[in-house]
């Protein structure tokens, strides 16, 4: 079930398996990149350690002459003889500096391989899984954009798919940071000092239990937050977008509630994850500042002391040097497992929602027909949105091919439900809706939608020019795009022309390269109207359906929108549900709907003889448009 707000906290219920691994999956395609990013990686992380071993060498065998040969004179990058005069120190001294030379080359080309190929790696995932989330958004049916708030889609494919990109990006190196670090270090440590190495090394499986801990505290936190800021993203697109009506009716306080109260809860539980981290942070560097002081009183009484296995001061700075290091990105996997934690729960989204099967879909083996002529029926049907009380009841209506079938009724009545069922927007709960005979459900989808142009009353138009608008979904373009040519524009003009919209158009700055702005705000409702008419009729579809497609326009462009459309509709289907009366009058059949069920069918002529609701309606509005203005 939807969550109530729009979000997506249900689409969890969709997830297979740990999103992380589904992650990885993704991470696969990319194994060569992946594998050299890491190895180079620990490359960079094992040239860090050296340094530290230079200066001990320095100290120990430069500085205060013969002492312990040290390790590297063991691995054969020193001479393991004592170094006595002046003219021995400077050698080694030299060479100690061309090992520390190459050691910083190594880390800097390893460094820029390493961040590179895994940096760019990330990149790639990031980009395929936003285009295969919105890809597979765009796939799923009509339900689900109804339970849905486009500013929670917004969030999954902005902030989460970056927040997964972010952590591929930062965490994994910090992972290899963390086992090449506290690995190598330990390695070395446990050289010089296994009894010293013990205290240091000590709290990391501390650590791991703490992060353990951390996460079980932490997770179902920045699962709410999500959720939360998903709702607070909702909240403020709504009102951005109804910017008009807040001001219209004066409802800024109104609105200033309610989006401080989604941004409070939002504060409340960002503060309350805060305190967490905080805390476990302030942990971790107490017991980072415990084992050091343990490691400078032990190491230093076994020097003062000369006990067995003592530290020469060469090893007693390195191990310092070392501890500087060690705990650093030991205190870095409290952060990481804070970003884990955040990366799962964007992850989850993201694959439950990859995990969400649409409910409408083409069949194993759909229909395809040649043609279709456009004969639709309507038998029995009943519909309602999910589990709210039907809006259609037990409809039965058959459509002749080439019959236009005008809908009247109030508001609410079911006509523009009962105009959505012949395109699949939504199956029937029960009862069968037939195209040429055959049930929609079993036709390819994009076989049925091909041959039914649907226009809305409030047609969405695409941030573009004119012609491009007109265009979309042209089949003939899109073909003569695959071949690189340059779409004609003869079947746009034409299709305007039809729609009653080349006149305007031609006055437009551009013509029909003008710029429509964002959802086509630059034009005014019957121009966009018009444009989604051109739109529709481009194709030459075997069925229409114009809801309410001429509301818009004043009354002399809507009777020559009329005189097109019924030049157009002669060979086609045509569904039209019309606020004015006027409109549908000369339709083949008007069909009035009520509470979900068909009141009354015939023509205009035989409606008005009848005196049933539809007269009533006829009349109301024949008042309406005959009513002396008042005076002034």
């Amino acid at each position: 079930m939807a969550d109530e707000h729009g979000g997506f906290e249900d689409v969890r219920e969709s997830l297979d398996g740990h999103p992380m691994v589904s992650l990885l999956a993704y991470a696969r395609a990319y194994w060569p990149r992946l594998t050299v990013g890491v190895l180079a990686s620990f490359c960079t992380r094992f040239a860090r350690l050296v340094p530290p071993i230079l200066v001990a060498t320095a100290i120990d065998r430069v500085i205060n002459g013969p002492a312990d040969p040290g390790l590297l004179a063991q691995v054969g990058l020193l001479p393991a003889a004592p170094i006595v005069g002046t003219a021995a120190r400077t050698a080694l001294l030299e060479r100690l500096v061309v090992i520390a030379a190459l050691a910083y080359l190594v880390r800097s080309i390893t460094r820029f391989v390493s961040r590179y190929l895994l940096q760019s790696a990330a990149q790639k995932i990031q980009r395929d899984l936003r285009d295969d989330t919105y890809d597979h958004l765009q796939h799923l049916s009509m339900d689900f954009f109804v339970d849905h708030q486009t500013g929670a889609m917004m969030s999954v494919l902005n902030s989460d798919v970056n927040r997964l990109e972010q952590f591929l990006n930062t965490e994994f190196r910090q992972v290899i940071r963390v086992v090449a670090t506290v690995g190598g270090i330990a390695v070395v440590l446990w050289h010089y000092s296994p009894k010293l190495a013990l205290i240091a090394l000590a709290p990391v499986p501390l650590i791991g239990l703490a992060s353990g801990r951390f996460l079980t505290w932490i997770e179902p936190r920045y699962k709410s937050i999500r959720e939360s800021v998903s709702r607070l993203n909702t909240r403020l697109e709504n009102n951005l977008g109804g910017a008009a009506v807040i001001k219209t009716f004066d409802r800024y306080a109104f609105e200033r509630d309610r989006v401080a109260d989604r941004s409070q809860t939002y504060h409340d539980e960002k503060v309350g994850a805060l305190r967490i981290r905080r805390a476990f942070f302030a942990a971790l560097r107490l017991l980072t500042g415990v084992v050091f002081v343990l490691v400078l009183y032990i190491g230093g009484l076994d020097n003062i002391t000369g006990a067995e296995g003592a530290l020469t001061a060469g090893s007693f700075a390195l191990f310092f040097l070392y501890l500087r290091r060690l705990y650093s990105p030991m205190r870095r996997v409290g952060k990481s497992a804070n970003k884990y934690q955040l990366a799962k729960s964007s992850a989850e989204r993201i694959f439950g929602l990859l995990g969400k099967e649409p409910t409408i879909t083409s069949p194993p083996d759909p229909h395809r027909p040649d043609t279709v002529d456009g004969d639709v029926a309507f038998d029995g049907v009943t519909f309602g949105y999910g589990d709210r009380e039907p809006v259609l009841r037990d409809v039965s209506l058959d459509v002749p091919a080439g019959a236009t079938v005008g809908f009247a009724g109030t508001t609410g009545a079911g006509k523009s439900t009962l105009v959505k069922l012949p395109p699949r927007f939504h199956d029937v709960d029960s009862g069968a809706v037939r195209v040429d005979g055959v049930d929609v459900r079993e036709y390819a989808l994009d076989a049925l939608r091909q041959e039914i142009a649907v226009v809305e009353q409030n047609p969405y138009l695409f941030s573009g020019t004119v012609a491009e608008n007109i265009a979309y979904g042209d089949r003939a373009a899109l073909d003569a795009e695959r071949r690189n040519e340059t779409p004609a524009r003869d079947r746009v003009i034409e299709a305007a022309k039809a729609a009653e919209a080349h006149a305007f158009i031609a006055d437009l700055p551009e013509g029909y390269d003008t710029l429509v702005g964002e959802r086509g705000v630059k034009l005014s409702g019957g121009q966009r109207q018009r444009i989604a008419i051109a739109r529709a009729l481009l194709n030459d579809p075997a069925i229409i359906v114009l809801d309410e497609a001429t509301s818009d326009v004043d009354t002399e462009t809507e009777e020559r929108i009329q005189q097109s459309l019924d030049r157009l509709v002669e060979d086609r289907t045509a569904f039209v549900i019309a606020h004015r009366l006027s409109t549908i009058q000369d339709a083949d059949r008007i069909v009035v709907l009520e509470d979900g069920e068909i009141v009354e069918s015939g023509t205009h002529a035989d409606l008005l003889a009848a005196e049933g609701d539809y007269a009533a309606l006829w009349h109301a509005q024949a008042d309406t448009d005959t009513a002396p203005l008042a005076d002034d």
